[in-house]
């Protein structure tokens, strides 16, 4: 397995602190943005908390499979643990943000979203919690992989406004799951076999809001990660950049 990746964050142009935080470890084939919100400590102290904790989890820490609710009998071939100790680890993200909150007033209302992917095996692990994005792109083509967790997503499915409406809507921010807010949280998790040649994005609303979904797939494919990575977060401040801006690119080259 051999994956080239960059990540990289940017304060953006309107905000005058960076709640947003990310994660590339190599070793692990894992990488995570989480995308704070709570104020200037809450925040980044919820998406700090939330990126550490998943690292933990995956790099160190020893689960029993009690512990993951696996039937050792039926273990899919490791898929289902692997992808349980992925759950694991955002939902002990989650408690321990919500204890810090309910410990610390200066920490009332913080959370954060969370977005990992980890590539174990033949296999991609995509798991999120609230509206920071995932996709990748494969035979030229660019596929969401995750669902906001959003109030305008839940608008636009019940067919109240347009995706583009919802570009501008006044309740655009206000996301229906996050990491903190309550002590646990239904995070979406999704497998996918990967191929030589996948690119995989991560990043927050910052940039999704402000750069299309076939600007994002013309970059990374036109240029490799470090340099597409710098050029979506140049566009997104170069058209507002009226929040922090994360993206991480992550382009799968040798496969198992």
């Amino acid at each position: 397995m051999r994956i080239t990746s960059c990540g990289m964050t940017d304060v953006g142009v309107k905000r005058t602190n960076n709640e947003d935080n990310y994660l590339i470890n190599e070793e692990l084939n894992l990488f995570v943005v989480c995308d704070g919100m709570g104020g200037h400590v809450g925040g980044e102290f919820a998406s700090a908390i939330a990126v550490n904790t998943v690292e933990e989890v995956l790099s160190t820490m020893e689960l029993r499979l009690d512990d993951l609710g696996v039937d050792p009998e039926d273990d899919g071939g490791g898929v289902e643990i692997t992808r349980e100790k992925l759950r694991y680890a955002i939902r002990l993200a989650g408690k321990r943000i919500f204890q810090k909150a309910q410990e610390e007033p200066e920490y009332r209302g913080m959370g954060t979203t969370c977005l990992a992917l980890l590539v174990d095996g033949s296999n991609a692990y995509v798991a999120h919690v609230g509206d920071s994005r995932g996709y990748v792109v494969r035979e030229g083509r660019i596929e969401q992989l995750t669902e906001d967790h959003s109030l305008v997503n839940q608008h636009i499915k019940a067919g109240l406004i347009t995706p583009e409406q919802a570009k501008t809507h006044k309740l655009k921010n206000i996301i229906t799951r996050s990491l903190g807010y309550m002590e646990d949280v239904e995070i979406d998790i999704q497998i996918r076999a990967i191929r030589r040649g996948d690119r995989f994005v991560l990043c927050s609303d910052g940039l999704s809001n402000l750069v299309e979904t076939s600007e994002i797939g013309e970059l990374v494919l036109d240029l490799g990660p470090q340099d597409a990575g710098r050029r979506l977060i140049e566009i997104a401040c170069e058209r507002g950049g009226d929040d922090n801006i994360t993206v991480v690119v992550a382009r799968v080259d040798e496969v198992p």
